[in-house]
């Protein structure tokens, strides 16, 4: 099948190569002309604008986009506008906002122009293991474009999971799973790094991962960190988000369901980018006055 591919980054570059590897033709473009490049080398076809790309695919079109959320999708999607032509798909396979994505396919529909929000996950094992794609849409524009998600994802790991919106929504709320995941082994086994018992966390990491119940392919990884870095000294303890889990406990929030285990894995990274808490020192500030316990000084 025929796809030009918008945006080149580890995530974006691997599908390409992926694509490329099974006899697909891409097209590929990025702004960072060093990136098109290494597409090239993967099997892909440079292209050097968003014009040059959409004049070397056959009619009509299959476009995907791996752009960051937010400005970066708008600043394509406007450029892209003046080239699409009715019974186009456009694949968004970043992390957008559900709800800008049906906005997006509500507008694009009024040219007869298909939209496809594919939660993507897989990260850097992408490209070997497959992606894990939760597709939103057109039943008919998913079809068209099912040879592209039959090569990118494994064995049953994608599919149609309901109109514009589904696919970003599901994996909005799988990325804030995830959060919630991480939180808790980061502090199960900050729990076993402070006790009293000279723990091999690689060890005990490894041993959880034969039948254990908290085994998991998340669990597989922190045993290979823990490999390489058994104290994890080389690591600073800052932790950014991405998005989804914000999204996700605002969404919680105005829909009245309670995701507390979320919500906390959420705060927590927001608490690990702070070199020190102006709310402790509030509460240790508050705790001085009213009963006069000791506070520590810089």
């Amino acid at each position: 099948m025929e796809v030009g591919f918008i945006g080149l980054g580890r995530m974006g570059l691997a599908m390409v190569e992926r694509l490329a590897k099974r006899r697909h033709r891409v097209v590929a473009y990025d702004q960072d002309a060093e990136k098109v490049k290494a597409a090239r080398r993967k099997g892909a076809r440079p292209a050097n604008s968003l014009g040059g790309l959409l004049s070397q695919l056959r009619k009509p079109r299959v476009v995907w986009l791996m752009v960051p959320a937010g400005v970066p999708v708008a600043a394509v999607m406007r450029n892209l506008d003046t080239h699409l032509e009715a019974g186009d798909i456009v694949i968004d396979g970043g992390n957008s906002f559900y709800r800008d994505s049906m906005e997006r396919a509500d507008t694009l529909k009024q040219q007869d122009i298909h939209f496809l929000d594919v939660g993507t996950s897989g990260g850097i094992w992408g490209l070997k293991l497959g992606y894990c794609l939760m597709i939103g849409g057109d039943t008919k524009a998913f079809k068209r474009a099912q040879p592209l998600f039959k090569t990118l994802a494994p064995k049953d790991g994608y599919a149609h999971v309901g109109p514009s919106g589904a696919g970003h929504f599901t994996k909005m709320v799988h990325n804030a799973i995830e959060y919630g995941m991480l939180e808790a082994y980061g502090e199960g086994f900050e729990l076993m790094h402070q006790s009293e018992f000279g723990l091999d966390l690689h060890q005990l990491a490894r041993l959880w991962n034969q039948g254990s119940v908290v085994r998991s392919w998340l669990l597989e990884l922190t045993e290979a960190a823990l490999a390489r870095d058994p104290k994890l000294d080389k690591i600073r303890g800052y932790v950014e988000d991405s998005g989804e889990g914000r999204w996700s406990v605002i969404d919680s929030v105005e829909r009245g369901v309670p995701m507390p285990a979320i919500a906390l894995s959420l705060y927590a990274r927001f608490r690990s980018r702070q070199k020190e808490s102006f709310s402790a020192k509030v509460i240790a500030a508050l705790r001085q006055q009213f009963g006069g316990h000791a506070v520590k000084s810089k």
